[in-house]
């Protein structure tokens, strides 16, 4: 198995020379993970369906689960989108660059293995020096799912990133942690009223107060059939150990965690606890791992810190873990989509 080249770079004022080095390898069809401020990306040729495939292949990805496309600004759009509604740009001067990847036809020079064979195309503009630097010097829209292991917990750090992919990957570019920690928000302008198929880092509240009404998607999906965004099966995002979420009012989350971790213990299980730094004293005296997320009030905090803090739990050794909800109120719920998926769907409402 090849090595793979870790090239750290500045975050903020990256490095033309580091950056070329990185396209140079895209433009000869290789893989280049690099950091967005959402996760780190797996990035490779949009256009180019054999480069493509190399995504799949490396992460052991579906064909059924679509890929995003990268672009380096609004500009791009007719080159990868075969019709954009007035309705994306006004999103795209309110939101792009940053985390809101809007669901539009795909135009016809889009491979088919970009789009899981469907009629759309995901696309979004980054806001990270490091990216957008990164698709303006390779020329072309660049095609990146999280840079991990398909269905693992996502990479916020270049660490994560080669935990996952070691000799699988090219070339990670070290740009440090990524500061949002959740993926991009999928929102389809192909519905009849515009659908957010998995949340993430713009809120379902920053969506209304442009465009109005604005559902979000119930449905969960499996991986037998195309998708319509990446992120939306059943489980995903998961750690290796069995992971359960409690929702509900606070005091009597804690204290079902709480029975729960105890009769846990009794089983012989190691047992990890997800929690916010004020909830720390409902456990005093349990014999578990703690991993907080920063004060639950501080949803931004709790968003940078989730994956870390769940990659921080397999690294423990636990073979169980009890997390806690956050709300469904701006970031909440994209955290909450994040940990129902890793617990795949085994979620406990407390009263």
């Amino acid at each position: 198995m090849r090595s793979t080249l870790v090239l750290p770079i500045d975050p903020v004022t990256p490095d033309p020379a580091v950056i070329e080095e990185a396209a140079a390898v895209l433009r000869r069809g290789g893989l280049v993970a690099f950091p967005t401020e959402t996760v780190y990306g797996l990035g490779a040729n949009a256009l180019d369906a054999g480069t493509v495939q190399r995504i799949f292949a490396a992460k052991g990805r579906p064909a059924s689960d679509p890929l995003i496309v990268h672009l380096a600004d609004c500009e791009g759009l007719p080159q990868v989108v075969a019709e954009a509604p007035q309705v994306a740009y006004t999103l795209a001067a309110h939101f792009w660059p940053g985390p809101l990847t809007l669901v539009l036809p795909r135009h016809p020079q889009v491979p088919l293995a970009v789009t899981a064979g469907g009629p759309t195309v995901a696309v979004r503009v980054p806001a990270h020096p490091v990216a957008l630097a990164l698709i303006r010097a390779t020329g072309f829209p660049i095609a990146a799912p999280s840079a991990n292991r398909f269905g693992h917990l996502s990479p916020t750090q270049a660490a994560h990133v080669l935990d996952d992919l070691e000799g699988r990957v090219d070339v990670i570019l070290d740009g440090g942690p990524t500061p949002v920690g959740v993926e991009s928000t999928v929102l389809s302008l192909v519905t009849p009223v515009p659908t957010i198929l998995r949340p993430g880092g713009v809120s379902r509240e920053a969506l209304m107060a442009v465009l109005g009404e604005v559902q979000v998607a119930e449905r969960l999906f499996s991986p037998e059939a195309p998708l319509p965004s990446p992120g939306v099966l059943t489980k995903h995002y998961a750690p290796r150990a069995r992971l359960t979420l409690y929702c509900g009012p606070r005091e009597a989350v804690l204290h079902a965690m709480r029975e729960a971790a105890v009769q846990e213990i009794g089983r012989g299980q190691r047992v990890g606890l997800l929690l916010a730094e004020e909830d720390l004293p409902a456990f005093t005296g349990l014999q578990v791992v703690f991993q907080t997320v920063g004060m639950g009030v501080r949803l931004d905090e709790v968003a940078r810190q989730l994956f870390t803090a769940l990659r921080a739990l397999d690294h423990a050794n636990v073979t169980v873990i009890l997390a806690r909800d956050f709300g469904a109120t701006g970031l909440g719920l994209a955290i909450r989509d994040r940990l129902t998926r890793a617990a795949a769907g085994s979620v406990i409402n407390v009263k």
